[in-house]
């Protein structure tokens, strides 16, 4: 009998809620708080906290912390606005820090 396995996703740490999809991993080359972070397209199941303005790596960005919905749990943070032209194509994609999050059906 053949197993049926679905997409292969990501997942919350803490709770296992659904994230995002390994189909919308734009990097695997970021930076986070705690560590090694992938840059999304999209993110599911999460919460957008307060817009604020903080200097990174890569320069001024107007950021937003993502929270896990069901959990609560901090999972990195959502570009909202990019000052330097260089870093416009991060504008509405998401950071989820590795160590926050776990693969599922891999």
């Amino acid at each position: 009998m053949e197993e049926i396995v679905g997409p292969r996703l990501y997942s919350c740490c803490n709770c296992r809620n659904q994230i995002a999809l390994h189909d919308d991993v734009i990097s695997k080359s970021f930076q986070g708080r705690n560590g090694r972070a992938f840059l999304f397209s999209h993110a599911t199941n999460i919460m957008v906290g307060p817009k604020e303005d903080r200097q990174l790596m890569t320069g001024l960005h107007t950021v937003a912390d993502v929270y896990c919905c069901d959990c609560r749990e901090v999972l990195g943070w959502k570009y909202e606005r990019a000052y330097e032209e260089t870093q416009k194509y991060k504008e509405g994609k998401f950071i989820l820090e590795k160590s926050k999050i776990v693969k599922e059906n891999w």
